[in-house]
């Protein structure tokens, strides 16, 4: 199976990933054929990719977490904080809600089982989203990214726990942004984008006086926007004065953000994602995180097409785990017919590099 943007499926291409609505509830199954009209309908929903089936990529992506546990945290984080009511953010009344909060401990220790129980994890997240369940999905996102970099940094399992609610709560503060803002089709003002970056400080706020939250994860609330060369905010903190976990989010926080379709952008890539936060190692992100960070996830999955510096279309075979940015490759177009479908390892073959990901049909 390989993930393609929404314009580039042709008619009768076959699914290869259920899509879900708002609610978790399957809205197209697995296997079905896709008809012109069914196209139109995903691309009503604003899901800008979709996972197909086709002759060259027979791999199956693995979830990082089980669909339905994905499924269960959206639900809880959505529950838990935001009402949506004819588009509008509202929030509830938390003083009555310390049952809901619940939840998201519940969900945490539930999403750090199951990354536990997987050997060699890696993190494989370009996943079908849909503009009007972002804030949910990128929450869920950015705990699962921050949580396999908190394992491969041993981090103790209460450490884990700590971390991963303070990167489900992370964007919390949103709600407190006017719902005009969030869902703004264009680049936001000046006087705009400084209304959202009161968000960390409003998100720590809230959490401070409504629940028993550890400081380590009310940190990351305030500090996922803070940088380690000064440069972000709040208050413009800068090296250990941010808390480690807070760096860790902010990788995470990053990295889904940059991959998913905003109305005023598309999304980057994952390989462009990953170049982009490798360049700014040391300058706007811890490097040593980053350095765990770019070990740990998949730029082009298996089963991904790509175009190659010397003109050939190829196919990821196999992931290299100690670097993910050359992966082993089969060659599926060549002006050399001798060279179609031999497999080559890319990080042997240092005068080839993955160009882009090829999305057409062959």
């Amino acid at each position: 199976m390989r993930l393609i943007p929404i314009q580039c499926v042709k008619e009768n291409t076959k699914l290869a990933k259920s899509i879900y609505d708002n609610e978790g509830k399957i809205l197209l199954k697995k296997g079905a054929i896709l008809t012109d009209a069914i196209i139109k309908k995903i691309r009503d929903l604003d899901i800008y990719s979709i996972y197909i089936f086709d002759e060259y990529s027979n791999k199956i992506i693995e979830e990082v977490i089980k669909p339905e546990i994905r499924e269960k945290a959206v639900i809880a984080i959505k529950k838990s904080f935001i009402n949506i009511d004819d588009d509008k953010l509202e929030v509830f009344n938390y003083k009555d809600k310390v049952g809901e909060f619940n939840s998201i401990v519940y969900i945490t220790k539930e999403l750090i089982e199951e990354i536990l129980s997987k050997d060699d994890i890696m993190i494989n997240l370009v996943d079908i989203k849909s503009s009007s369940n972002y804030i949910f999905q990128h929450s869920v996102n950015v705990a699962i990214i921050s949580l396999i970099i908190g394992i491969k940094l041993n981090l103790h399992k209460f450490d884990l726990i700590d971390l991963c609610i303070g990167a489900i709560l992370h964007d919390i503060g949103m709600v407190f942004v006017p719902v005009e803002i969030v869902n703004k089709e264009s680049e936001l003002t000046y006087e705009e984008y400084e209304i959202v970056k009161q968000h960390t400080k409003k998100g720590y706020e809230f959490l401070r006086e409504s629940f028993e939250i550890p400081l380590t994860s009310l940190l990351i609330a305030l500090q996922h926007h803070e940088r380690t060369g000064g440069q972000g905010y709040p208050t413009g903190k800068a090296g250990d004065h941010i808390s480690k976990f807070a760096k860790i989010v902010a990788i995470a926080d990053a990295y889904d953000a940059l991959t998913a379709h905003r109305p005023y952008r598309k999304a980057m890539s994952p390989n462009e994602a990953l170049e982009y936060l490798m360049a700014s190692g040391g300058i706007q992100f811890d490097y040593k995180y980053i350095e765990v960070f770019s070990k740990i996830i998949v730029p082009y999955a298996e089963g991904t097409l790509v175009n190659l510096t010397n003109g050939e279309i190829a196919v990821v075979e196999k992931i290299n785990i100690n670097f993910p940015l050359r992966p082993n490759v089969k060659i599926i177009r060549s002006s050399d017919s001798r060279r179609t479908n031999r497999v080559i390892d890319l990080e042997k073959e240092l005068d080839i590099v993955i160009k882009d990901v090829y999305y057409e049909s062959i």
